[in-house]
């Protein structure tokens, strides 16, 4: 069966109001995973989703305790044993919307302007949320039937390193059996061109703390005679990298395998203007690795970067001290093969090896995923393609994202299952940063694919899936 099939595709344009206003209602809920502050909404979040999904006529749909932020599960089994089951996931908690002030319109008071959704969420994740859901409502309100059988889980943590996913995930391995998983928080390549993201990088995030004196000094009495701890963190963030790009942590480039030809070729195929890219992140040169282009440095090599560094008075006016400790934030973003716990050692071990004599120095957790790469020609990632190409007009690109999800890996390594990202935000949404939006067009053409999808993957041959 064709989709959306007349009937539906009425029942869509019919609904669309309705849609959108859910949309927003689910954007107002700062549902900020990494702020404590925020746990009730992110509770809260939960509860509406749990009720959008049983509204929708999915089943079992249930807030799940994780021991963190919860899980959202639902499901849909009637579509027979011989029909593929799909584990869908996308999670409804935001990045923080600091800093606020460069906001052009409140974070959390979405509203629609020059064919986009404003709003924290729009596009990193809700958007995709609302698109699953709308689907499923819209095959069941016009067939009464899903032509697969589909299990939904939507996370409360995935902006802050999912803490509780795996154990939540490895509790519930039954119940989560399936041929393959759905993540649905990626997005099109540059130009708004449809594509599907095949590979992910991990992540290894870090906090580097330096500490000294047990108070703060007088600069004028101690300055010259004791470790900064300030300049010395700086002096250690500068011997992580150096000039040429290269990370200079011992081991860190071990497991990392090399992009064949084929890889750097496809790179040089995609339809990339440089250019236009530095113009709209506002920049006038570029670095990085030395030896790789620009897409290949943003998304198949290894990273080091600092996110944040802080030490002392900042405020207004002076203040003349030698403070007592000093902090940054490094993450690392990492490519197939390399394993996040190897590289937190050998960070600490560099970092120990580095710092001077008269700081103490830790090196602190904050969180670890693995990388992911996924088969093109997997009969599931042709399915999807062809559901793209059938709803927005042509066929989609394959590339790698330089970002992470760690859930990839884990549903990889904890439920054995063959990952395809099918996403639909736009490269110009803005997400993380301020004046995060949605293209409605995505949006709205996305629940078509997906339900489009659906119908391909219950055309392939039984057991195809399987293989």
């Amino acid at each position: 069966m064709s989709a959306p099939d007349d009937v539906m595709a009425a029942y869509l344009d019919a609904t669309r109001e309705r849609r959108l206003q859910r949309y927003m209602d689910f954007i107002r809920i700062p549902s900020i995973s990494g702020i404590p502050a925020h746990a009730p909404d992110c509770r809260r979040a939960a509860g509406v989703l749990a009720s959008e999904l049983s509204e929708a006529g999915l089943e079992h749909a249930e807030v799940c305790e994780t021991g963190g932020h919860p899980v959202v599960y639902a499901d849909w089994l009637h579509a027979g044993p011989e029909a593929p089951t799909v584990l869908v996931y996308a999670h409804y908690d935001v990045q923080p919307v600091d800093p606020v002030e460069l906001w052009s319109y409140a974070p959390f008071e979405p509203a629609i302007r020059d064919g986009r959704m404003l709003g924290r969420g729009s596009s990193d994740d809700k958007a995709q949320v609302q698109m699953h859901v709308r689907a499923a409502e819209a095959m069941l309100a016009t067939r009464g039937a899903l032509p697969v059988n589909l299990r939904y889980i939507f996370e409360g943590e995935e902006e802050c390193t999912s803490e509780h996913l795996d154990g939540w995930l490895q509790a519930n391995r039954e119940r989560l059996a399936a041929d393959f998983a759905v993540i649905s928080d990626t997005g099109f390549f540059d130009g708004n061109l449809p594509a599907i993201t095949v590979g992910l990088r991990g992540i290894c995030y870090v906090q580097i703390d330096v500490e000294g004196p047990t108070v703060d000094l007088h600069s004028g009495s101690y300055g010259g005679a004791v470790v900064n701890p300030a300049t010395a963190l700086c002096a250690m963030v500068t011997a992580l990298k150096g000039p040429d790009g290269r990370i200079r942590v011992p081991g860190f480039y071990d497991d990392v395998v090399p992009l064949s030809e084929r890889d750097r070729e496809a790179f040089a195929a995609l339809p990339f203007d440089e250019a236009a890219w530095m113009d709209e992140i506002g920049v006038d040169a570029l670095a990085g690795e030395a030896g790789y282009t620009n897409l290949e440095r943003r998304s198949a090599r290894p990273t080091l970067d600092v996110n944040g560094i802080w030490a002392g008075f900042t405020g207004d006016g002076p203040k003349t001290i030698i403070p007592a400790h000093a902090h940054a934030k490094v993450s690392c973003r990492l490519v197939a093969n390399q394993e996040p716990a190897k590289i937190l050692a050998a960070i600490r071990a560099f970092v120990a090896e580095i710092a001077p004599p008269g700081v103490r120095v830790r090196v602190q957790d904050l969180g670890l995923g693995l990388p992911s790469l996924t088969p093109i020609d997997h009969p599931a990632t042709q399915a999807a393609a062809r559901a793209i190409e059938a709803t927005f007009g042509r066929a989609p690109l394959y590339y790698r994202e330089g970002g992470s999800i760690p859930v990839t890996a884990s549903f990889e390594s904890t439920l054995g299952l063959p990952v395809v990202l099918l996403g639909f935000a736009n490269p110009d949404s803005r997400a993380h940063a301020p004046d995060e939006s949605m293209v409605l067009n995505n949006f709205e053409t996305g629940i078509r694919t997906i339900a489009r999808y659906w119908d391909e993957l219950a055309a392939l041959p039984v057991g195809a899936l399987r293989l």
